[in-house]
């Protein structure tokens, strides 16, 4: 059976894996990628990290398949670099991932998207396994998202589509964003944005998991905010909906656990939003794999890439 190196590059740390083509996860690791403060540049961070991980794996790079790569920020899938980002990533701006890795292990390489690598993760063995039109939302710092539309990932012309976070639902008088525009989604939808609403209310709501505590104590500050939180993020998706049309929404992301208090709210909101045509037989659900999503998504992207699947 074919084995791949999966690698997940986020914002503070890189998960390394080996995952066989039935997107089971053999084995994995993870190490941090700003343990100097980035004065060490991300890529130089993930090739030693690669080497390391294979070491100790014993397992020869020609023994691998390939590398499929989720990597954070805006990916050119076409050339496999980072082509951008939303923020303050030293070093990282115009890595080339693809070439890097390809140059030190000598195996085909893809790099995509993390959210979209999330998507596909779900696509091929979690939540959405079996579906063919599907919009994935990662909620966190920021949005992230995927979108799969008759059962291919949508890239547009550069790779970089479905930037979901950074669509303007507050275009006139919108909170400025990161990405220079204003009233982008994210900056309403993010978890950030919950805990920037709580904290000058109670300096004990620094993060989604002191906010979530007090709302299932019924804290009635909270469950107002949480109120108006699922607001923004339900008519965004709501627009999404009429857009694409989907079978299905998978909302990832840590906050992604809380059913009664995120799930379902977002999911009655939605529904009642969108057209009834549109409704019908939708579904809203919360994301299946967690943290290992973007490496096995990477090496789906890889196989779709390659024409594996």
């Amino acid at each position: 059976m074919k084995q791949y190196l999966a690698i997940d590059i986020g914002g503070t740390a890189v998960k390394l894996g080996i995952v066989d083509e039935e997107g089971h996860v053999l084995s994995k690791t993870e190490q941090s990628v700003c343990f100097d403060n980035y004065e060490t540049p991300i890529l130089t961070t993930v090739l030693s990290a690669a080497e390391q991980f294979l070491k100790e794996q014993a397992v020869e790079p020609q023994g691998l398949a390939g590398i499929g790569v989720s990597a954070a920020g805006q990916i050119d899938t076409r050339k496999g670099i980072v082509a951008g980002t939303c923020g303050s990533l030293p070093n990282y701006i115009g890595s080339p991932i693809k070439a890097e890795l390809e140059a030190k292990f000598g195996l085909p390489t893809t790099v995509a998207n993390d959210a979209n690598c999330m998507t596909l993760g779900e696509v091929w063995v979690g939540g959405a396994k079996g579906y063919t039109d599907v919009i994935g939302v990662t909620l966190g710092t920021g949005v992230g998202g995927g979108i799969l539309t008759g059962g291919r990932l949508l890239e547009g012309a550069r790779g970089l589509g479905g930037e979901l976070g950074h669509f303007r639902t507050h275009a006139l008088d919108g909170v400025f964003c990161t990405c220079g525009a204003s009233g982008c989604w994210e900056r309403y939808a993010a978890t950030t944005a919950l805990v920037r609403g709580a904290q000058p209310r109670n300096p004990k709501w620094k993060d989604g998991r002191a906010i979530f505590e007090s709302a299932h104590a019924g804290d009635p500050i909270i469950l107002a905010l949480l109120d108006d939180w699922t607001d923004e993020i339900a008519q965004g998706l709501a627009g999404m909906v009429h857009i694409f049309n989907p079978q299905l929404i998978l909302i990832g992301g840590g906050v992604s656990a809380q059913q009664e208090l995120l799930i379902d709210p977002v999911a009655r909101k939605v529904r009642a939003s969108v057209m009834p045509a549109f409704a019908e037989g939708l579904e809203i659900r919360a994301a299946q794999l967690h943290n290992d999503a973007g490496m096995v998504g990477a090496v789906y992207y890889f196989r779709q890439s390659r024409g594996e699947i």
